[in-house]
């Protein structure tokens, strides 16, 4: 309760001063970071001292379909994954590189051959852990998530519970993911459809060409179920963005993510202040400090562990987005069902989980969560509780 009464203070406070101003002249960042601490356990006595070893190896996930958005569309991921060995304990993690990112397996790697765990005697200190591997180099946040995820995975199967017991959620309390329909050409939007439509509750559809109502059309020509959708950037004038936002409302649209560019961050703010639905944010928001300096511009914010350096810093923003009044949507990129099920642990606190991105591929590495009727079910095993297929 004292750590709730204080993240309202210190966010009280910040809406008497300049936004702009404030955000530039203190430490909130570093205080936040104090008020919504991350995963630190005690050592279990019963686990023998050893030494952790990092391990990695490039994969690249290939998917079913075509997978088209608003600037580009690809056939396959690049993707690193990674294990931390400690005793007879394994953890798992992966960093999965879509283009925007910036990154690719090679600098990945590169970004990893630095990264010495052997010098750390408690492996659940994550906090002093994750911290120092942070501070490496700036950037890499698909990097430093695949050494976070595997960390989780590692501290839960050394204390031996799944993570979500480990933070103390309810696994019943998980929605149900989205699918999502890439840009594609109408007939294969419909097809597309049709192949999922009877297993999952909510379609997100990627819009942000100049075909979006063609696309709109085409799947309520097979399917009524209620949409997600996703500019992806797409849009660059604001008055035709919100027209299609309209129209979308009266096609069933329950949000809109990342209608314009982040660079236009009035403008997607102006759609903020008109949109009938929720407007999310996706590539505006990647870290914590641009939650900071976004607040009031979005609804809501789409978390995606490739982004945010993992779960560490994405529960964090969890706590600190509620106190902005924001909704909360767990994604994800095309990822193996290692990373996928480690977000899912973080879905029972909020509002939308867009999950599906091993199901979109047809050599998935590991087997994890699954999906009855479009809502995630969580593993029992500790740790993530993803298994190499």
């Amino acid at each position: 309760y004292i750590r709730v009464i204080l993240i309202s203070l210190l966010f009280s406070f910040t809406i008497m001063m300049n936004r702009r101003d404030f955000f530039t002249t203190t430490a909130l960042g570093s205080a936040a970071s104090i008020l919504t601490p991350s995963l630190n356990f005690a050592f279990p006595a019963k686990v023998p001292q050893a030494k952790m070893k990092l391990s990695f190896k490039p994969f690249t996930l290939e998917l079913k379909h075509a997978f088209g958005v608003a600037v580009n569309t690809r056939t396959t991921t690049p993707l690193v994954l990674t294990t931390i060995e400690y005793g007879k304990f394994k953890g798992y993690g992966e960093a999965s590189m879509p283009p925007y990112l910036g990154e690719t397996q090679e600098s990945v790697m590169k970004f990893l051959s630095k990264v010495d765990l052997s010098k750390y005697e408690n492996p659940l200190e994550l906090d002093t852990i994750l911290s120092a591997i942070d501070a490496l180099e700036p950037g890499n946040t698909a990097a430093k998530a695949s050494v976070d995820i595997a960390l989780h995975d590692l501290a839960g199967k050394i204390m031996g519970q799944p993570l979500y017991n480990v933070w103390g959620l309810n696994k019943e309390k998980t929605p149900n993911t989205v699918f999502t329909i890439g840009i594609d050409t109408p007939d294969m939007v419909r097809k597309k459809v049709q192949e999922v439509d009877p297993q999952f509750k909510l379609l997100k559809i990627k819009l942000g060409r100049d075909n979006d109502r063609e696309i709109i059309e085409a799947v309520r020509s097979v399917s009524d179920k209620p949409l997600v959708t996703d500019a992806n950037q797409g849009w660059k004038d604001k008055e035709r963005a919100l027209e299609t936002i309209h129209f979308l409302k009266e096609k069933g649209a329950v949000l809109i993510e990342q209608p314009m560019p982040k660079e236009m961050i009035d403008e997607n703010a102006w759609i903020t202040e008109r949109s009938p639905i929720p407007v999310i944010a996706d590539e505006s928001i990647k870290r914590f400090g641009d939650l900071i300096k976004m607040k009031g511009m979005y609804h809501g914010v789409n978390l995606k562990l490739m982004k945010t350096t993992g779960l560490r810093e994405a529960q964090k923003m969890i706590t600190v987005a509620r106190a902005f009044g924001m909704k909360v949507m767990i994604g994800c990129m095309t990822e193996t069902s290692c990373a996928i099920t480690a977000a899912a642990h973080l879905t029972p606190l909020v509002d939308w989980a867009d999950l599906d991105g091993a199901l979109l591929s047809k050599n998935d590495a590991f087997k994890g969560i699954t999906f009855v009727d479009g809502k995630i079910t969580l593993p029992n095993a500790p740790g993530i509780g993803a298994v190499p297929r």
